[in-house]
């Protein structure tokens, strides 16, 4: 595939100079520690984002018990902690720990639009109070001085006004980077993004802007930067379907007939790895439905990927399933992405 120079073209984020223009996004239950392990053998990436870190919990958390505040040594200095939460002071508390433990950068969510969040008033609920979100980004900001983030919606009305407002003031509150999501807080994807909107976005502010919402393709993200003007992609359930989405777009890496399968027992060997077995089978069934979705018959090779509740169960599912090396859909089936 022919991969376009941008991507590789460093970006500076506050103190921080990026290898690339590319990013794995942060997905609950998905961009685990094991995940990461094995996208970062692959490498590309500018940077990698923790799953959604409840703010509250950061201070006292251990990073060997969390599931999900939980890290590699080797991947520290590319790795940005999300958190959630909806009181500056408590959002600063966790940046600072954050920061403590050597972590790249600060992602504040005001993007998930799960109910159990934002009835909280934490993540997209947060764009219904446009002053406290504010005020988060500027207790962050003055907590740390590594690189702090901002992961947003369009809001909850289909309109990028509200969006660029925010983007203005985030900016002067301090923010290093915005990453930007189309589509209104309700829309669980049920429409396409509108990266009109990211092209508004980007436009406002002088920090980068990532752009955020079905780049599923090297073509795709190559024609989102060229349409909004984004400084790079935040790529999501793309990335979790081809962990080496990053390498190829960034380094040419030129993925083998037996990439599939290999990834899959790579990604089987980290997990249990990590975790303990309960959890461990069901992080990997959570991965499943994004590797099936490579295949042109997906929807019957999942529940053939699936059986069994063992580590060695799965290992030997990979290897009889995809040992036959079946036949790979252009582009992963986006029915398939559960998340």
């Amino acid at each position: 595939m022919q991969h376009p120079a941008f991507f590789s073209d460093p970006l500076s984020v506050g103190s921080v100079l990026l290898p690339s223009r590319l990013v794995l996004a942060p997905m609950a239950g998905l961009g685990h520690v094991a995940f990461r392990e094995v996208l970062g053998g692959f490498g590309g990436h500018g940077f990698m984002v923790t799953e959604m870190c409840n703010a509250r919990a950061v201070p006292q958390e251990s990073r060997h018990h969390s599931p999900v505040f939980r890290w590699r040594d080797e991947e520290a200095t590319r790795l940005v902690c999300q958190i959630f939460g909806g009181e500056p002071e408590v959002m600063a508390a966790a940046a600072r720990r954050i920061e403590t433990e050597g972590l790249m950068g600060v992602d504040i969510n005001m993007g998930c639009s799960v109910a159990a969040i934002c009835k909280k008033g934490y993540g997209a609920a947060l764009l219904k109070d446009p002053e406290r979100a504010v005020a988060i980004v500027r207790a962050v900001r003055q907590a740390v001085r590594c690189p702090v983030m901002v992961k947003f919606r369009s809001g909850w009305e289909n309109s990028p006004d509200l969006a660029v407002d925010l983007a203005r003031r985030f900016e002067d509150a301090g923010a290093d980077l915005l990453t930007f999501h189309p589509r209104i807080a309700p829309d669980r994807r049920s429409r396409p993004p509108k990266w009109a909107h990211i092209r508004a976005v980007a436009a406002a502010v002088s920090i980068p802007v990532l752009g955020n919402g079905n780049a599923f393709s090297g073509e795709d993200c190559a024609r989102m930067v060229a349409e909004t003007g984004c400084a790079g992609v935040s790529i999501g359930r793309m990335a979790i379907a081809r962990p080496w989405i990053f390498a190829q777009l960034v380094h040419g890496f030129e993925p083998d007939e037996d990439i599939f399968l290999n990834t899959a027992l790579k990604i089987i060997d980290a997990i249990w790895k990590h975790f303990e077995p309960t959890r461990a089978i069901k992080m990997y069934k959570k991965y499943l439905p994004y590797l099936a979705a490579n295949f042109v018959f997906g929807h019957s090779l999942w529940p053939e990927l699936a059986r069994g509740l063992t580590r060695e169960d799965m290992a030997e599912n990979a290897m009889r399933v995809l040992g036959k090396r079946p036949r790979v859909a252009s582009t992963p089936n986006a029915f398939l992405f559960t998340s």
